[in-house]
């Protein structure tokens, strides 16, 4: 395979020649986007579990908890876990974790006790004692090295795992249980966040295993893994019009490594930034424009499709990998990067349009102007409406070439749409799963941003040596809880030791998860949305509601649900609306229901139960 693969989650990169497809991976025809979404993150979940070891479905030959980016095993072979790759699946579970899926908790475990071991194994790139191992991307499936020609080193996989075991690690330390973040979680971490500060300004090669120099998804993923536990940052990647992907290469720098730089360094908390290239930043919109129009021209399945409207997404304009086609990763980027906008405008209360950002709205709303616009006015009702619909059509262009049964393979072509390359990619499945958390409005936990975006005038090379040592702790407890069931008001956990014993009280969380379950009886083609008086919920407003998913309504059972993270002590009104196939809106009668989010010790998730009234 060529050294330019980049792995499970969202893309994978293949092998050589076009291979036809299996009949049942035929396009499906399109319907409601909500619909399709309420089955196809079930798909997906699933996908993803299929892929990990050992109980994975499709992934028997694996060491538990580790991630195969697909179960191709000839063109192209993709049978190995890359560090990469994994670390954006696992971010991706921790988040659905954090956010009650509780089921979630024993592949986690396995992951972080799976790159502990990994961490040591010797490989091309080097080994544990100086680090440099750290930097190898992809191993066997049997956690053994893997020896042959590469694109090596890629600098970005210990950044994102650190992300990845970091998020898991605070949601141990916020439920009481600090000695295993302490003794399990921190080594991991601790050997990645030495890698970063020692080798963040050395060049390998980027997340698309072609270029070799200084990668913006590289760097993005270094700034946001050191500011959660130290700091840095760098500006040296804007252009004028757009973000350069890379130093080095010969191409146009117009990148999809972009939109994914900026979709992982989204923080909830931070406004739109321009010095992280925050998703709603005028930088990363404007961004968002070129690339995505970069692929208006090239690909087929684009002809005719008007500006601002949704396009298939390739990874750049020059890719020549399988010829170059739409992924659905990249696609599905586009879209969560605009979901996450409209949930940082929802939660400020207003969108501001810079002479930078311009050329975005006006595609999409052509009375588009620079100015501020409140929550509270028409014109921020309409261009977010536009901004909305925008972002459904890249996710309606991944529901038209999905197979019938729901699979994603790498990507599809940019002819007539079939399916390419690794079939039942890991990355493709996580891409649908987070694009589909931002158009609920269900974001991650914040890393930090706010506090750590300056930058200095001239970035000077230094480097921290750190200290690298084996995890050898992966003794998991079997009485962990996950808090995503009953609520928990006391937690406590203590470790004994021939010496010491610490005791550790739960503290009170930032968020907690508010799973909304309603009894709603509809009919094919009508959904129902979650409306209410505060930005997570739309601000009343129907085109900016969240849907419920039907994946559990059965005959006996009409059950409507959604998981909704929100800020502790928040006290809001709320309605749900049926939605029917042609649009039609239908309020549930008065009164408005009221709600407190709790703002007790261990509280991490509570259920609302309601019938549609």
């Amino acid at each position: 395979m060529a050294p330019r693969f980049w792995t499970a989650l969202w893309a994978l990169i293949l092998g050589h020649a076009v291979v036809a497809m299996p009949q049942i991976l035929a396009p499906r025809a399109t319907g409601s986007l909500d619909t399709w979404l309420a089955s196809e993150t079930v798909v997906a979940r699933q996908g993803i579990l299929d892929n990990i070891g050992s109980a994975g479905a499709h992934a028997a030959n694996a060491k538990p908890g580790v991630v195969l980016a697909s179960p191709s095993t000839s063109d192209p072979d993709y049978y190995y876990t890359w560090t990469r790759d994994s670390a954006l699946v696992f971010k991706n579970l921790v988040d659905m974790f954090r956010n009650g899926d509780s089921a979630l908790l024993e592949v986690i475990e396995e992951y972080i006790s799976s790159q502990a071991y990994i961490q040591t194994v010797s490989n091309p790139s080097g080994g544990l004692s100086g680090g440099g191992g750290l930097g190898e991307p992809k191993f066997n499936a049997d956690e053994t090295a893997f020896t042959g020609s590469w694109g090596r080193p890629q600098r970005d996989g210990p950044a994102l795992r650190a992300t990845a075991l970091i998020s898991f690690g605070q949601w141990l330390i916020d439920n009481g249980y600090t000695t295993y973040a302490t003794d399990i979680v921190w080594p991991v971490v601790r050997n990645d966040l030495s890698y970063v500060s020692q080798y963040w300004n050395q060049t390998g090669f980027d997340l698309w295993e072609e270029v070799s120099g200084s990668s913006f998804f590289t760097v993005a993923a270094q700034h946001r893994a050191l500011v959660e536990g130290s700091t840095f940052a760098s500006q040296s990647f804007w252009t004028g019009s757009y973000i350069l992907a890379n130093f080095g290469g010969g191409r146009s720098g117009k990148d999809a490594n972009t939109l994914l730089g900026s979709i992982h360094t989204f923080d909830p908390e931070a406004g739109c930034d321009d010095t992280t290239f925050q998703p709603c930043s005028a930088r990363a919109l404007a961004n968002h424009k070129v690339v995505t129009d970069s692929f208006r021209s090239i690909y087929s399945v684009n002809s005719g499709i008007a500006a601002g409207k949704a396009v298939s997404v390739g990874r750049y304009p020059e890719d020549s990998y399988y010829n170059g086609n739409p992924w659905y990763l990249c696609t599905l980027a586009a879209a969560e990067q605009l979901y996450d906008a409209i949930y940082t405008w929802n939660r400020i209360g207003s969108l501001t349009i810079t002479s930078v950002s311009l050329g975005f709205f006006k595609d999409l709303y052509s009375s588009a102007a620079t100015g501020t616009y409140s929550s509270s006015s028409d014109t921020y009702s309409s261009i977010v409406a536009a901004v909305k619909e925008y972002a459904d059509g890249y996710v309606s262009i991944v529901e038209k070439y999905a197979a019938s049964s729901g699979s994603l393979s790498e990507q599809f072509s940019k002819s007539d749409g079939s399916q390419l390359s690794a079939r039942d990619l890991t990355w493709s499945y996580a891409a649908l799963l987070t694009a589909n958390e931002r158009r609920n409005a269900i974001v991650p936990a914040p890393w930090g941003e706010t506090s750590a975006s300056s930058v200095p005038g001239q970035c000077q090379y230094t480097s921290a040596i750190g200290t690298y040592s084996s995890a050898t702790n992966t003794a998991w407890p079997t009485t962990l809880t996950s808090g995503s069931g009953s609520v928990t008001t006391t937690k406590t956990t203590t470790t004994t030791s021939k010496t010491t014993t610490t005791t550790t009280s739960c503290t009170t969380p930032t968020a907690v998860a508010v799973t909304f379950n309603v009894i709603a009886t509809t009919t094919y083609g009508q959904n129902i949305k979650l409306a209410g008086s505060i930005s997570q919920l739309g601000s009343w407003s129907p085109s900016s509601a969240v849907a419920l998913s039907a994946s559990k309504y059965t005959t006996s059972n009409h059950l409507w649900f959604v998981t909704v993270t929100l800020p502790v002590g928040t006290s809001f009104s709320y309605k749900y609306i049926q939605v029917a196939s042609d649009g039609t809106i239908k309020w549930e009668s008065d009164p408005n229901q009221s709600y407190t989010v709790p703002a007790t010790c261990g509280t991490t998730a509570v259920t609302i139960s309601d019938t549609w009234r």
